[in-house]
Order: structure tokens, then sequence, then C-alpha cells
């Protein structure tokens, strides 16, 4: 059986740094990452190639929606012949799943192909900012799931927010996913058992829609030459109304 290591996080959170740093950790071992972006560019994967060797990229959408449920299936299916060959054996595949993925369908998407013959779900690692989960858990059913999935969370950030605000993100983890250690981490700088694997989860859910309804997103071009500063004081002013923007 191949170990599968799960992460999630939204957008943001750290995701990307954590598996830069389980490569740099890993880097004697053969792991296959997988990444997944909702953006149709992909940027995740390019920049975990320059640490590790071993990168698949699924972007535009989520790897647990009808849309690309496929896709992912089909890289799944073809990592063990693909990877496995050569004098050094395949040590596990971590999955980086998109920001908005809700994975308490991923046990019964293994049953339902019988990759769970081929596959052990290890450790589901959840990262959290502490600055973002307040709102999110309010307003984003799938970052709530996420929590409630994870064999781990990850509180990353925790030295650009106060004493106060950790301690919220941290109790609002606590309430959510009560079995889950909560390390609190630097840059995700954090010795997660990645394989761990052991656990009996018994999750449930439903694959996602293609339009998920919880979600809208948008690209503002311009014609001539922006003050970036300026704008990026206005993107902050805008913090309560948007999730994420990049400047």
């Amino acid at each position: 059986m191949i170990p599968l290591c799960l992460v999630t996080g939204f957008l943001g959170s750290g995701k990307t740094t954590f598996l830069r740093q389980i490569a740099a950790r890993h880097a004697a071992e053969k792991i296959v990452y997988l990444v997944n972006e909702f953006s149709p560019q992909d940027v995740d994967g390019l920049l975990l190639e320059q640490v590790a060797d071993d990168v698949v990229a699924i972007p535009g959408g989520s790897i647990f929606c009808r849309c690309l449920v496929t896709q992912f299936l089909g890289q799944l299916k073809a990592i063990p012949e693909r990877f496995g060959g050569g004098p050094e054996p395949l040590r596990g595949v971590v999955i980086e799943a998109s920001g908005v993925a809700n994975p308490m369908v991923i046990e019964r998407l293994l049953a339902e192909t019988g990759l769970d013959q081929v596959y052990e779900l290890a450790t589901i690692v959840a990262i959290v900012d502490p600055g973002s989960l307040p709102k999110l858990v309010r307003t984003l059913p799938n970052i709530r799931a996420q929590v409630a999935a994870a064999d781990v969370v990850l509180l990353n950030r925790i030295d650009q927010f106060d004493a106060g605000e950790v301690a919220e993100a941290e109790r609002i983890a606590r309430e959510i996913n009560a079995e889950a250690p909560i390390v609190r981490a630097v840059k995700c700088a954090a010795d997660v058992a990645i394989f761990a694997g052991g656990r009996m989860r018994g999750l449930e859910g439903e694959y996602a829609l293609c339009a998920d309804p919880n979600y809208a997103r948008f690209s503002v071009t311009f014609d001539r030459p922006v003050d970036v500063a300026a704008l990026s004081r206005e993107l902050e002013a805008l913090r309560g109304a948007i999730y994420l923007a990049n400047a």
C-alpha cells in the first residue's frame, strides 16, 4: 500500500511552504507531490518543482469536484507505474488540495474506485491562518470540513498575530476537531509525521458541484501603469469583503 498525505488549507495559509519543507526534509526519499489549484494557472506546482523532482499539477478547480475528479483519479492510477519503477522505492504521495476543497469525500472516492487497495490515506493535515479562520468557518463550510477531517491542525503564521488572536483560532479549531493535535508554527516549520497512518476516520461527503455557490472569483486588468503601493492599500481595506487578493 502506498501512503497518502492530504494537505488542506485556505488560499494563502501556507500549503506550498509546507510542501517545500517536506520536500527538503525528505530529500533522500522518493515522494510524489500532486498539486491541485483552484486557479487555472499552475503556480504552486512550479514553485514546488524548484525543490522537488516528482511533481504532478492539476489546476483549474478542486480535485473533489465533479469537473476534476476524473483527472485526479487518472493521475492517482498512473502514479505507481509512472514513479514506482527504478531502484528507489516510492515512499508515498503528498496531495496539496486546492484552498476551497472539501476533503470529506476522499475515503469514498478511494473505496468506489478500488484505489483503497493501492493507497492508504495515512495523514490529513489542515493548515489554518489565525487571522482568517474565525471569518472563514462562519462563511465557507469547506474550511470547517478541512479542520474536522484533519489528523493534525497546523496553526501557521503565529508570529504575525497577537496572543489573543492565536488563542482564539486554536479554540475554534479545537471546537471543530477535539481529537487532532494542534501544532503552532511560523512559516510552517513543524515536524509532522506525514505518513503516520493507522487511523479510522469514517469521513462522509459528497462530490462538489463544478460551480460551487460558495465561491466567486474575478480578475481586474489595467490599461495604464498602476501604483502598486496604493493598490495594495485599497485591497487591504477590502479585507472584510474578499477572501484573498493578489496584486
